[in-house]
Protein backbone atom coordinates (compact mmCIF):
# COMPACT_ATOMS: atom_id res chain seq x y z
CA UNK A 1 0.00 0.00 0.00
CA UNK A 2 1.39 3.23 -1.25
CA UNK A 3 2.11 6.45 1.51
CA UNK A 4 -0.97 8.55 1.86
CA UNK A 5 0.58 11.42 0.53
CA UNK A 6 1.78 9.82 -2.83
CA UNK A 7 -1.69 9.12 -3.18
CA UNK A 8 -2.66 12.47 -2.55
CA UNK A 9 -0.17 13.76 -4.89
CA UNK A 10 -1.92 11.55 -7.76
CA UNK A 11 -5.14 12.56 -6.91
CA UNK A 12 -4.01 16.36 -7.55
CA UNK A 13 -2.35 15.53 -10.99
CA UNK A 14 -5.85 14.58 -12.31
CA UNK A 15 -7.25 16.07 -15.55
CA UNK A 16 -10.88 17.81 -15.10
CA UNK A 17 -12.58 15.48 -17.06
CA UNK A 18 -14.21 12.11 -16.34
CA UNK A 19 -12.27 10.30 -19.12
CA UNK A 20 -8.90 12.12 -18.54
CA UNK A 21 -9.09 11.03 -14.63
CA UNK A 22 -10.22 7.83 -15.23
CA UNK A 23 -6.77 7.35 -17.79
CA UNK A 24 -5.08 9.21 -15.62
CA UNK A 25 -5.77 6.71 -12.54
CA UNK A 26 -5.16 3.61 -14.52
CA UNK A 27 -2.23 5.07 -15.98
CA UNK A 28 -0.74 6.04 -12.49
CA UNK A 29 -1.65 2.87 -10.74
CA UNK A 30 -4.21 5.16 -8.30
CA UNK A 31 -5.39 2.45 -5.87
CA UNK A 32 -8.90 2.10 -5.59
CA UNK A 33 -10.67 3.73 -2.74
CA UNK A 34 -11.68 0.49 -0.96
CA UNK A 35 -7.86 -0.29 -0.33
CA UNK A 36 -6.83 3.07 0.90
CA UNK A 37 -9.67 3.11 3.31
CA UNK A 38 -8.86 -0.18 4.69
CA UNK A 39 -5.20 0.86 5.29
CA UNK A 40 -6.55 4.24 7.04
CA UNK A 41 -8.48 2.05 9.36
CA UNK A 42 -5.88 -0.53 10.05
CA UNK A 43 -3.65 2.91 10.92
CA UNK A 44 -6.58 4.26 13.13
CA UNK A 45 -7.30 1.41 15.21
CA UNK A 46 -3.64 -0.09 15.67
CA UNK A 47 -2.45 0.26 19.03
CA UNK A 48 1.13 0.44 18.57
CA UNK A 49 0.65 2.71 15.94
CA UNK A 50 3.95 3.73 13.42
CA UNK A 51 2.92 7.19 13.56
CA UNK A 52 0.73 9.86 15.50
CA UNK A 53 -2.93 8.86 15.36
CA UNK A 54 -3.27 12.38 14.85
CA UNK A 55 -1.16 12.71 11.81
CA UNK A 56 -3.51 9.96 10.72
CA UNK A 57 -6.38 12.43 10.55
CA UNK A 58 -4.40 14.91 9.15
CA UNK A 59 -4.30 12.29 6.64
CA UNK A 60 -7.71 11.39 6.10
CA UNK A 61 -8.25 15.63 6.05
CA UNK A 62 -5.73 15.72 3.04
CA UNK A 63 -7.27 12.65 1.13
CA UNK A 64 -10.44 14.08 1.23
CA UNK A 65 -9.38 18.02 0.51
CA UNK A 66 -7.63 16.56 -2.61
CA UNK A 67 -10.32 13.60 -3.76
CA UNK A 68 -12.25 13.04 -6.71
CA UNK A 69 -15.68 12.69 -5.78
CA UNK A 70 -16.23 9.71 -8.02
CA UNK A 71 -13.06 7.90 -6.54
CA UNK A 72 -14.15 8.35 -3.37
CA UNK A 73 -17.14 6.35 -4.43
CA UNK A 74 -15.24 3.93 -6.76
CA UNK A 75 -17.10 4.53 -9.77
CA UNK A 76 -13.66 3.43 -11.31
CA UNK A 77 -13.79 -0.52 -10.32
CA UNK A 78 -16.33 -3.00 -10.44
CA UNK A 79 -17.23 -4.01 -6.47
CA UNK A 80 -19.12 -4.60 -4.06
CA UNK A 81 -20.91 -0.89 -2.47
CA UNK A 82 -22.31 -2.23 0.06
CA UNK A 83 -18.58 -2.96 1.39
CA UNK A 84 -17.74 0.57 0.78
CA UNK A 85 -20.86 1.71 2.70
CA UNK A 86 -19.49 -0.15 5.60
CA UNK A 87 -15.94 1.30 5.42
CA UNK A 88 -17.21 5.19 5.54
CA UNK A 89 -19.09 3.86 8.88
CA UNK A 90 -15.74 2.17 9.89
CA UNK A 91 -14.01 5.23 9.28
CA UNK A 92 -16.66 7.58 10.78
CA UNK A 93 -16.08 5.93 13.91
CA UNK A 94 -12.76 5.61 13.97
CA UNK A 95 -12.58 9.17 13.75
CA UNK A 96 -15.62 9.92 16.08
CA UNK A 97 -13.26 7.85 18.73
CA UNK A 98 -10.09 9.77 18.17
CA UNK A 99 -12.21 12.86 19.64
CA UNK A 100 -14.35 10.65 22.50
CA UNK A 101 -14.16 11.55 26.00
CA UNK A 102 -11.72 8.99 28.71
CA UNK A 103 -13.63 5.97 30.30
CA UNK A 104 -15.02 7.02 33.47
CA UNK A 105 -14.31 4.43 36.08
CA UNK A 106 -15.58 6.80 38.75
CA UNK A 107 -18.99 5.68 40.62
CA UNK A 108 -19.94 9.65 40.31
CA UNK A 109 -19.55 9.38 36.42
CA UNK A 110 -17.34 12.21 36.23
CA UNK A 111 -13.90 12.85 35.62
CA UNK A 112 -11.57 16.16 36.41
CA UNK A 113 -11.94 18.87 33.83
CA UNK A 114 -7.44 18.24 33.63
CA UNK A 115 -8.95 14.38 31.89
CA UNK A 116 -10.64 16.20 28.78
CA UNK A 117 -7.38 18.81 27.87
CA UNK A 118 -6.94 17.08 24.25
CA UNK A 119 -10.79 16.80 23.44
CA UNK A 120 -11.85 20.07 22.26
CA UNK A 121 -8.73 20.12 19.73
CA UNK A 122 -9.16 16.50 18.32
CA UNK A 123 -12.65 17.15 18.43
CA UNK A 124 -12.19 20.49 16.04
CA UNK A 125 -10.25 18.52 14.00
CA UNK A 126 -12.67 15.66 13.37
CA UNK A 127 -15.09 17.85 12.70
CA UNK A 128 -13.46 19.59 10.03
CA UNK A 129 -12.60 16.05 8.75
CA UNK A 130 -16.48 15.40 8.66
CA UNK A 131 -17.18 18.33 6.83
CA UNK A 132 -14.98 17.64 3.59
CA UNK A 133 -16.32 14.34 3.76
CA UNK A 134 -19.82 15.67 2.92
CA UNK A 135 -18.64 18.57 0.75
CA UNK A 136 -17.72 15.89 -1.99
CA UNK A 137 -20.42 13.53 -1.03
CA UNK A 138 -22.90 16.70 -1.73
CA UNK A 139 -21.32 16.71 -5.17
CA UNK A 140 -23.38 14.03 -6.56
CA UNK A 141 -21.10 12.89 -9.48
CA UNK A 142 -22.50 11.87 -13.10
CA UNK A 143 -25.99 11.68 -11.92
CA UNK A 144 -26.66 10.53 -15.70
CA UNK A 145 -25.02 7.28 -14.93
CA UNK A 146 -26.50 6.73 -11.51
CA UNK A 147 -28.91 3.93 -12.62
CA UNK A 148 -25.15 1.43 -12.98
CA UNK A 149 -25.21 -1.18 -10.62
CA UNK A 150 -21.39 -0.46 -10.19
CA UNK A 151 -21.68 3.13 -9.32
CA UNK A 152 -22.72 3.81 -5.65
CA UNK A 153 -25.06 6.53 -4.80
CA UNK A 154 -23.82 9.44 -2.00
CA UNK A 155 -27.13 9.11 -0.49
CA UNK A 156 -26.29 5.64 0.58
CA UNK A 157 -23.10 6.86 2.49
CA UNK A 158 -24.80 10.14 3.84
CA UNK A 159 -27.65 8.03 5.20
CA UNK A 160 -25.21 5.77 6.96
CA UNK A 161 -22.99 7.91 8.54
CA UNK A 162 -25.22 10.73 9.41
CA UNK A 163 -26.47 9.11 12.72
CA UNK A 164 -22.62 8.57 14.09
CA UNK A 165 -22.01 12.25 12.98
CA UNK A 166 -25.46 13.23 14.94
CA UNK A 167 -23.95 11.94 18.19
CA UNK A 168 -20.96 13.15 17.55
CA UNK A 169 -22.21 16.58 16.72
CA UNK A 170 -23.91 16.46 20.30
CA UNK A 171 -21.35 15.88 22.10
CA UNK A 172 -19.35 18.22 20.98
CA UNK A 173 -21.79 21.07 20.42
CA UNK A 174 -23.16 22.02 24.27
CA UNK A 175 -21.07 23.82 26.51
CA UNK A 176 -19.42 21.06 28.72
CA UNK A 177 -15.75 20.46 30.33
CA UNK A 178 -15.12 18.43 27.09
CA UNK A 179 -15.57 21.63 24.80
CA UNK A 180 -14.37 24.58 24.02
CA UNK A 181 -15.98 27.91 21.55
CA UNK A 182 -13.83 26.39 19.11
CA UNK A 183 -15.03 22.97 19.20
CA UNK A 184 -18.63 23.71 19.94
CA UNK A 185 -18.59 25.95 16.75
CA UNK A 186 -17.07 23.31 14.72
CA UNK A 187 -19.60 20.93 15.70
CA UNK A 188 -22.69 23.71 15.09
CA UNK A 189 -20.60 23.73 11.79
CA UNK A 190 -20.71 20.11 11.17
CA UNK A 191 -24.71 19.37 11.95
CA UNK A 192 -25.72 22.25 9.59
CA UNK A 193 -23.75 20.79 7.28
CA UNK A 194 -24.99 16.98 8.16
CA UNK A 195 -28.58 18.68 7.77
CA UNK A 196 -28.00 20.19 4.52
CA UNK A 197 -26.44 17.63 2.91
CA UNK A 198 -29.32 15.38 4.14
CA UNK A 199 -31.18 16.84 1.99
CA UNK A 200 -33.09 18.41 5.54
CA UNK A 201 -33.98 21.74 6.28
CA UNK A 202 -33.97 21.34 10.33
CA UNK A 203 -32.60 18.93 12.73
CA UNK A 204 -35.89 18.08 13.64
CA UNK A 205 -36.63 17.12 10.08
CA UNK A 206 -32.96 15.05 10.36
CA UNK A 207 -33.92 12.97 13.11
CA UNK A 208 -37.48 12.52 13.01
CA UNK A 209 -38.07 12.82 8.93
CA UNK A 210 -41.09 14.32 6.87
CA UNK A 211 -44.41 13.35 6.66
CA UNK A 212 -43.50 12.41 2.89
CA UNK A 213 -40.33 10.48 2.99
CA UNK A 214 -40.86 8.68 6.24
CA UNK A 215 -38.64 8.11 9.44
CA UNK A 216 -35.45 10.06 9.98
CA UNK A 217 -32.50 8.95 11.52
CA UNK A 218 -33.59 8.87 15.25
CA UNK A 219 -34.40 4.93 15.88
CA UNK A 220 -30.92 4.67 13.97
CA UNK A 221 -29.45 6.84 16.73
CA UNK A 222 -31.24 5.52 19.56
CA UNK A 223 -30.38 1.98 18.57
CA UNK A 224 -26.12 3.25 18.24
CA UNK A 225 -26.68 4.67 21.78
CA UNK A 226 -28.92 1.59 23.77
CA UNK A 227 -25.63 0.19 24.74
CA UNK A 228 -24.09 2.62 26.71
CA UNK A 229 -27.71 3.52 28.71
CA UNK A 230 -28.12 0.70 30.88
CA UNK A 231 -27.24 0.53 34.65
CA UNK A 232 -24.15 -0.73 34.32
CA UNK A 233 -22.53 1.58 31.19
CA UNK A 234 -24.35 5.18 31.29
CA UNK A 235 -21.66 6.64 33.59
CA UNK A 236 -18.60 5.54 31.38
CA UNK A 237 -19.25 8.31 29.31
CA UNK A 238 -20.09 11.57 31.28
CA UNK A 239 -21.53 12.66 27.53
CA UNK A 240 -23.56 10.13 27.73
CA UNK A 241 -26.98 11.60 29.50
CA UNK A 242 -26.44 15.23 28.23
CA UNK A 243 -26.43 13.52 24.50
CA UNK A 244 -29.45 11.27 24.94
CA UNK A 245 -31.37 14.59 26.84
CA UNK A 246 -30.11 17.03 23.88
CA UNK A 247 -31.85 14.27 21.29
CA UNK A 248 -34.95 13.89 23.20
CA UNK A 249 -35.48 17.63 23.79
CA UNK A 250 -35.43 18.14 19.53
CA UNK A 251 -38.13 14.84 19.52
CA UNK A 252 -41.77 15.81 20.06
CA UNK A 253 -45.36 15.53 19.03
CA UNK A 254 -45.98 12.89 16.94
CA UNK A 255 -42.85 11.13 16.70
CA UNK A 256 -41.93 11.00 20.28
CA UNK A 257 -44.14 8.52 20.64
CA UNK A 258 -42.92 5.48 18.23
CA UNK A 259 -39.67 6.19 20.44
CA UNK A 260 -41.36 5.57 23.83
CA UNK A 261 -39.98 2.20 24.46
CA UNK A 262 -36.96 3.09 24.10
CA UNK A 263 -36.30 6.95 26.03
CA UNK A 264 -38.78 6.22 28.76
CA UNK A 265 -36.42 3.73 30.60
CA UNK A 266 -32.87 5.88 30.42
CA UNK A 267 -35.14 9.19 31.57
CA UNK A 268 -35.84 6.61 34.68
CA UNK A 269 -32.74 5.30 34.99
CA UNK A 270 -31.39 8.59 35.10
CA UNK A 271 -33.59 10.39 37.69
CA UNK A 272 -33.23 7.21 40.08
CA UNK A 273 -29.23 8.21 40.59
CA UNK A 274 -28.16 9.11 43.83
CA UNK A 275 -26.48 12.58 42.38
CA UNK A 276 -28.75 15.39 42.39
CA UNK A 277 -27.54 16.44 39.23
CA UNK A 278 -28.63 13.11 37.51
CA UNK A 279 -32.17 13.48 39.18
CA UNK A 280 -33.17 16.43 37.86
CA UNK A 281 -31.60 15.83 34.28
CA UNK A 282 -34.29 12.80 34.31
CA UNK A 283 -37.13 14.21 35.67
CA UNK A 284 -36.87 17.28 32.86
CA UNK A 285 -36.59 14.00 30.56
CA UNK A 286 -39.50 12.61 31.79
CA UNK A 287 -41.55 15.62 31.39
CA UNK A 288 -40.66 16.09 27.90
CA UNK A 289 -41.51 12.38 27.61
CA UNK A 290 -45.28 12.97 29.10
CA UNK A 291 -45.64 16.52 27.48
CA UNK A 292 -44.87 15.03 24.05
CA UNK A 293 -46.44 11.14 23.87
CA UNK A 294 -50.61 10.65 24.42
CA UNK A 295 -52.13 9.84 27.13
CA UNK A 296 -53.56 6.72 26.37
CA UNK A 297 -49.76 5.25 25.36
CA UNK A 298 -48.41 6.44 28.71
CA UNK A 299 -51.01 4.72 30.01
CA UNK A 300 -50.50 1.26 28.63
CA UNK A 301 -48.67 -0.73 30.53
CA UNK A 302 -48.81 1.12 33.39
CA UNK A 303 -46.21 3.62 32.10
CA UNK A 304 -47.92 6.54 33.85
CA UNK A 305 -48.04 4.70 37.03
CA UNK A 306 -44.39 3.91 37.00
CA UNK A 307 -43.57 7.26 36.67
CA UNK A 308 -45.81 8.53 39.09
CA UNK A 309 -44.14 6.33 41.77
CA UNK A 310 -40.54 7.55 40.74
CA UNK A 311 -41.45 10.40 40.70
CA UNK A 312 -43.43 10.94 44.36
CA UNK A 313 -40.45 9.77 46.70
CA UNK A 314 -38.26 12.29 45.15
CA UNK A 315 -40.36 14.36 47.67
CA UNK A 316 -38.46 13.13 50.23
CA UNK A 317 -35.48 15.25 49.12
CA UNK A 318 -34.26 18.17 50.97
CA UNK A 319 -33.06 19.56 47.41
CA UNK A 320 -35.07 22.81 46.47
CA UNK A 321 -33.60 22.66 42.80
CA UNK A 322 -35.09 18.74 42.63
CA UNK A 323 -38.34 19.45 44.37
CA UNK A 324 -38.78 22.55 41.86
CA UNK A 325 -38.42 20.18 38.68
CA UNK A 326 -40.74 16.92 40.60
CA UNK A 327 -43.51 19.08 41.29
CA UNK A 328 -43.58 20.67 37.62
CA UNK A 329 -43.57 17.06 35.99
CA UNK A 330 -46.35 16.39 38.98
CA UNK A 331 -48.56 18.99 37.86
CA UNK A 332 -48.15 17.30 34.22
CA UNK A 333 -48.69 13.92 35.08
CA UNK A 334 -51.38 13.69 37.37
CA UNK A 335 -54.43 15.50 34.95
CA UNK A 336 -53.79 12.01 33.18
CA UNK A 337 -53.95 9.65 35.65
CA UNK A 338 -56.66 10.97 37.23
CA UNK A 339 -60.18 11.98 36.29
CA UNK A 340 -61.26 15.51 36.43
CA UNK A 341 -63.19 17.31 39.28
CA UNK A 342 -66.14 17.27 37.62
CA UNK A 343 -66.53 13.87 36.76
CA UNK A 344 -64.99 12.63 39.80
CA UNK A 345 -68.13 12.89 42.49
CA UNK A 346 -67.73 12.22 45.60
CA UNK A 347 -64.52 10.10 45.25
CA UNK A 348 -62.44 8.83 47.85
CA UNK A 349 -59.00 10.44 48.44
CA UNK A 350 -56.57 9.87 45.19
CA UNK A 351 -52.96 10.88 44.51
CA UNK A 352 -53.63 15.09 44.21
CA UNK A 353 -54.92 14.26 48.27
CA UNK A 354 -51.79 12.30 48.41
CA UNK A 355 -49.18 14.84 46.83
CA UNK A 356 -50.86 17.36 48.86
CA UNK A 357 -50.69 16.15 52.42
CA UNK A 358 -46.88 15.29 51.77
CA UNK A 359 -46.49 19.20 50.58
CA UNK A 360 -48.22 20.05 53.67
CA UNK A 361 -46.29 18.23 56.13
CA UNK A 362 -43.19 19.49 54.52
CA UNK A 363 -44.23 22.95 54.72
CA UNK A 364 -45.15 22.65 58.61
CA UNK A 365 -41.40 21.98 59.16
CA UNK A 366 -39.32 22.96 57.04
CA UNK A 367 -37.15 26.15 57.88
CA UNK A 368 -34.53 26.74 54.60
CA UNK A 369 -35.93 29.46 52.58
CA UNK A 370 -35.16 27.92 49.12
CA UNK A 371 -37.47 24.53 49.58
CA UNK A 372 -40.02 27.04 51.65
CA UNK A 373 -40.19 29.17 47.79
CA UNK A 374 -40.50 26.35 45.83
CA UNK A 375 -43.70 24.82 48.03
CA UNK A 376 -44.91 27.69 48.14
CA UNK A 377 -44.71 28.79 44.51
CA UNK A 378 -46.47 25.13 43.61
CA UNK A 379 -49.39 25.54 46.42
CA UNK A 380 -52.20 27.33 44.16
CA UNK A 381 -51.49 25.35 42.00
CA UNK A 382 -52.62 21.95 43.83
CA UNK A 383 -55.53 23.94 45.40
CA UNK A 384 -57.17 24.74 42.07
CA UNK A 385 -56.55 21.52 40.52
CA UNK A 386 -58.05 20.48 43.96
CA UNK A 387 -61.16 22.34 43.98
CA UNK A 388 -63.84 21.92 46.29
CA UNK A 389 -61.83 19.20 47.66
CA UNK A 390 -59.37 20.95 49.42
CA UNK A 391 -61.65 21.22 52.24
CA UNK A 392 -60.06 17.85 53.39
CA UNK A 393 -57.41 19.59 54.08
CA UNK A 394 -58.44 23.02 54.81
CA UNK A 395 -57.49 23.09 58.67
CA UNK A 396 -53.37 22.12 58.02
CA UNK A 397 -53.63 24.40 54.78
CA UNK A 398 -54.82 27.43 57.09
CA UNK A 399 -52.13 26.84 59.51
CA UNK A 400 -49.37 26.32 56.83
CA UNK A 401 -50.80 29.67 55.18
CA UNK A 402 -50.80 31.82 58.43
CA UNK A 403 -47.92 30.28 59.60
CA UNK A 404 -45.52 31.45 56.43
CA UNK A 405 -47.38 34.98 56.38
CA UNK A 406 -45.66 35.27 59.69
CA UNK A 407 -41.80 34.91 58.40
CA UNK A 408 -40.20 37.23 56.87
CA UNK A 409 -38.69 35.89 53.43
CA UNK A 410 -36.20 38.21 51.78
CA UNK A 411 -36.36 41.27 49.74
CA UNK A 412 -37.87 39.73 46.74
CA UNK A 413 -40.56 37.91 49.82
CA UNK A 414 -40.78 35.15 47.30
CA UNK A 415 -42.66 32.95 49.60
CA UNK A 416 -45.04 35.25 51.11
CA UNK A 417 -45.92 36.43 47.98
CA UNK A 418 -47.04 32.71 46.79
CA UNK A 419 -48.99 32.01 49.90
CA UNK A 420 -50.68 35.10 49.20
CA UNK A 421 -51.88 33.44 45.98
CA UNK A 422 -52.72 30.67 48.01
CA UNK A 423 -54.80 32.29 50.05
CA UNK A 424 -56.92 33.88 47.58
CA UNK A 425 -57.04 30.23 45.70
CA UNK A 426 -58.40 28.50 49.12
CA UNK A 427 -61.37 31.39 49.91
CA UNK A 428 -62.64 30.90 46.37
CA UNK A 429 -61.83 26.77 45.98
CA UNK A 430 -63.45 26.78 50.04
CA UNK A 431 -65.69 29.46 49.98
CA UNK A 432 -68.06 27.48 52.17
CA UNK A 433 -66.36 26.71 54.95
CA UNK A 434 -64.78 30.88 55.33
CA UNK A 435 -67.48 32.04 57.36
CA UNK A 436 -66.81 29.79 60.30
CA UNK A 437 -63.16 30.73 59.69
CA UNK A 438 -63.33 34.22 59.36
CA UNK A 439 -62.10 35.64 62.54
CA UNK A 440 -58.80 33.83 62.60
CA UNK A 441 -58.37 34.54 58.86
CA UNK A 442 -59.11 38.04 59.12
CA UNK A 443 -57.09 38.70 62.38
CA UNK A 444 -54.20 37.41 60.77
CA UNK A 445 -54.61 39.41 57.35
CA UNK A 446 -55.15 42.51 59.19
CA UNK A 447 -52.01 41.44 61.67
CA UNK A 448 -50.06 41.12 58.26
CA UNK A 449 -51.22 44.38 56.77
CA UNK A 450 -50.11 46.46 59.10
CA UNK A 451 -46.89 44.49 59.74
CA UNK A 452 -46.11 45.16 56.20
CA UNK A 453 -47.18 48.88 56.41
CA UNK A 454 -44.88 49.47 58.95
CA UNK A 455 -42.12 47.52 58.59
CA UNK A 456 -38.46 49.00 58.43
CA UNK A 457 -37.16 46.07 56.22
CA UNK A 458 -35.09 46.69 52.80
CA UNK A 459 -38.11 45.24 51.68
CA UNK A 460 -38.57 47.54 47.90
CA UNK A 461 -41.56 49.62 47.82
CA UNK A 462 -42.36 47.66 44.36
CA UNK A 463 -42.71 44.44 46.49
CA UNK A 464 -44.31 45.92 49.54
CA UNK A 465 -47.19 47.42 47.28
CA UNK A 466 -47.59 43.75 45.95
CA UNK A 467 -47.57 42.23 49.69
CA UNK A 468 -50.30 45.10 50.63
CA UNK A 469 -52.43 44.68 47.03
CA UNK A 470 -52.64 41.02 47.91
CA UNK A 471 -53.65 40.84 51.08
CA UNK A 472 -56.18 43.43 50.86
CA UNK A 473 -57.85 41.26 47.53
CA UNK A 474 -57.55 38.17 50.54
CA UNK A 475 -60.34 40.96 52.93
CA UNK A 476 -62.50 41.28 49.31
CA UNK A 477 -62.60 37.64 48.32
CA UNK A 478 -63.21 36.73 52.72
CA UNK A 479 -66.36 39.90 52.43
CA UNK A 480 -67.83 38.44 49.10
CA UNK A 481 -68.07 34.80 50.27
CA UNK A 482 -69.30 36.02 54.09
CA UNK A 483 -72.17 38.04 53.52
CA UNK A 484 -70.34 40.89 53.65
CA UNK A 485 -69.28 40.72 57.59
CA UNK A 486 -65.75 41.67 57.02
CA UNK A 487 -66.99 45.44 56.48
CA UNK A 488 -68.85 45.90 59.36
CA UNK A 489 -65.77 43.76 61.45
CA UNK A 490 -63.85 46.54 59.82
CA UNK A 491 -65.64 49.54 60.77
CA UNK A 492 -64.42 49.05 64.40
CA UNK A 493 -60.84 49.11 63.32
CA UNK A 494 -60.86 51.79 60.83
CA UNK A 495 -62.25 53.97 64.12
CA UNK A 496 -59.07 52.95 66.29
CA UNK A 497 -56.21 52.68 63.41
CA UNK A 498 -54.09 55.73 62.04
CA UNK A 499 -51.86 53.91 59.87
CA UNK A 500 -52.98 55.76 56.57
CA UNK A 501 -51.42 52.65 54.65
CA UNK A 502 -53.96 50.35 56.52
CA UNK A 503 -55.99 52.96 56.50
CA UNK A 504 -56.09 52.68 52.68
CA UNK A 505 -56.52 48.98 52.56
CA UNK A 506 -59.23 48.57 54.52
CA UNK A 507 -60.76 51.59 52.40
CA UNK A 508 -61.05 49.29 49.28
CA UNK A 509 -62.29 46.20 51.09
CA UNK A 510 -65.58 48.64 51.99
CA UNK A 511 -65.61 50.14 48.46
CA UNK A 512 -65.56 46.57 47.15
CA UNK A 513 -69.39 46.45 45.51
Amino acid sequence: MEDPSEIIQKLQLAGQGRAEREEHYQSMKVPIVEEVLKNLLEDLSTENLRRDRGSVVDDVKDLLLHADPLWLLNHYRQGETLNIVHLYIDLTVSLTLYAALPRCETDIGELPNSAYSTIPSRAQSVAETFQLLLTKLSVRPLQASSSSPAELSPDSVLNAISPHLVIFCATHCQERPWTNAASRLAADELLAATVQATGCKTVVELLCGSQEEGHGALAIVLHLMKPQMNKNTWKLNPATKHVFRWLLQRVRRPWLSEHLDTVLPPSLLFSDDYRTENKILGVRCLQHVIDNVPAAELLQYNRAQVVYHALFNHLYTPEASLVQVVLSCLLDLLPLIEKPLVTRGQQRANRYDKVFCLILTHMEVEDKIPLRRVYAKHLPVFIERLGILVVRHLKRLQRVILGYLEVYDGPEETARLCVLQAFQSMIQQAWPRMSMRLEILLKSLLRFIYDVATDQSPTPPRVREELLQDATQCLILLNRCCERKVTVLLEGVRQNCENATVLECLLRVQQDV
